[in-house]
């Protein structure tokens, strides 16, 4: 289990802006790594009515469990436990969470019984992803009911001096900040 703090900012793309940004980065097909996010939460969503997120991400070759609830000093601690990619499908095909380790103690803290959390939405994101001066920065297409949209993120270690490092970073990249809904939101709406 790891428990880490999350600080990210983030801004939808226009597809042609999001071409541009392969180009100036120079991202061929080869960059991007596809993973699928598996989004959970009880029927009457009360894990979103906290703030919380949870999902399972399936990778290629493995996969993790992982809920984030917000940090009082910013950003968001995610609670992962790692998975076999089997287990991953597994519970993805049944639409249940995993009922042992860190995450499922973290919901037990706070009231909730893994058995209450289903899978309500899934979406695939071709994801680039590589380290700038600034942070970690991140390119995504994403793929979910009947949308597809682009978006940029960038992850910091610092809320306040990743904030304006961040809008510094779309200055010079000529882009328009477009606020950006976080993907299980987004997924559960489309």
């Amino acid at each position: 289990m790891a428990k880490t703090r999350e600080i990210e900012f983030k801004s939808m793309l226009t597809e042609n802006e999001f071409a541009m940004l392969c180009q100036h980065y120079h991202l061929t097909s080869h960059a991007f790594k596809t993973q699928t996010n598996c989004y959970f939460d009880t029927e009457d969503y009360k894990l979103r009515s906290l703030g919380w997120g949870l999902r399972i991400r399936l990778y290629a070759d493995r996969g993790e469990l992982t809920l984030k609830v917000p940090a009082a000093e910013g950003g968001l601690w995610e609670y992962t436990d790692a998975l076999t990619l089997e287990t991953a499908q597994t519970l993805r095909t049944q639409g249940t969470c995993l009922h042992t380790g860190a995450v499922a103690d973290k919901l037990q803290e706070a009231g909730f019984s893994a058995t209450e959390v289903k899978l309500l939405a899934d979406l695939t994101t071709k994801r680039a992803e590589f380290s700038i001066p600034e942070g970690l920065l991140a390119l995504d297409e994403n793929f979910y009911g009947t949308t597809h949209d682009f978006e940029l993120e960038l992850e910091v270690s610092d809320p306040v001096h990743g904030q304006a490092a961040f809008l510094q970073l779309l200055q010079q990249l000529h882009l328009t900040y477009r606020p950006a809904e976080n993907k299980i939101s987004r997924a559960f709406k489309g």
